[in-house]
């Protein structure tokens, strides 16, 4: 909400808050869009305004909130990760980024969000989890991902505890953040990443097509839509089925199975014998 704030005040600033009219909110869209910003950041500056409105009514001085301009949103982002193409980004990285893109890569956690802010209280290596605490997710909903049986997953987390004990021992002080650089958090790692991606020949790609990837392997494994949701954090099937990306990879397999489905049904089918009447005349003479 805070990076909304200096274009809101740059061209509604200016005006008493019961002069924010429609008008005047279609203007600023209009204004903004112009300067190049994407549809998707002006809908949540809007929404940025809405809600300081709604809370200038409730102090009562506003007596009703206006209505906000449409503005269509288009999701054209369709990236995922094949494992060979995130192994080569992987082996690009900086050592201290490799154990957390792991982990996203598998959970389809977020990075800036859920996973750069975990610490060790949130990781339970003995019975083999990992959790996030109501209210620290974007849905605000906790959630618990079984990671014992992942070899990766588990072996990214196990390494990055060996890590933190040795820096621990090496500084002298506690490290809560599990996933830090010498156990500092790490603030920034988005210009690694495009470093990383260009060298192994992807550029383009964003960390958050881990968030697709994630959803795209459980499909592929079968997991149920019920199930996926609830280890990636997704509140409606809808965004859940948004993610689930289909490439002309999965079209073919999915014709290989009802190729192989109708191969099975034909073996079980008698061959259909034509007779025909001449036939059955010549017979019955």
């Amino acid at each position: 909400a805070l990076g909304s704030l200096p274009h809101l005040r740059r061209h509604l600033g200016l005006y008493r808050v019961n002069a924010i009219t429609f008008d005047r909110v279609s203007a600023y869209k209009n204004a903004r869009l112009d300067e190049g910003a994407a549809p998707a950041t002006v809908k949540y500056e809007l929404a940025t305004l809405r809600k300081g409105l709604r809370i200038a009514m409730q102090s009562g001085k506003l007596v009703r909130v206006p209505h906000m301009p449409e503005i269509k949103v288009e999701n054209t982002r369709s990236g995922f990760f094949e494992l060979e193409e995130f192994r080569a980004v992987r082996a690009e990285l900086p050592p201290e980024l490799g154990p957390l893109v792991e982990v996203a890569y598998w959970t389809g956690w977020r990075i800036r969000s859920e996973l750069l802010p975990m610490e060790w209280s949130q990781i339970d290596l003995e019975a083999g989890t990992m959790r996030l605490e109501p209210g620290t997710t974007k849905n605000g909903k906790g959630r618990t991902f079984p990671i014992d049986l992942l070899t990766q997953l588990y072996g990214a987390i196990k390494a990055q505890r060996e890590y933190t004990e040795r820096v621990q021992r090496e500084s002298g002080r506690i490290i809560p953040w599990v996933f830090h650089r010498d156990g500092e958090p790490i603030r920034d790692m988005y210009g690694a990443w495009r470093a990383a991606c260009k060298r192994a020949g992807l550029e383009g790609k964003l960390p958050h097509d881990f968030r697709r990837t994630a959803v795209r392997n459980l499909e592929r494994a079968g997991v149920s839509r019920s199930a996926g949701m609830q280890l990636t954090g997704h509140l409606t099937e809808a965004v859940y089925r948004r993610y689930a990306i289909t490439n002309e990879a999965d079209l073919k397999d999915a014709v290989a199975k009802l190729a192989g489905l109708q191969n099975q049904a034909s073996r079980k089918i008698l061959p259909i014998s034509v007779t025909s009447r001449s036939q059955k005349q010549a017979a019955n003479a």
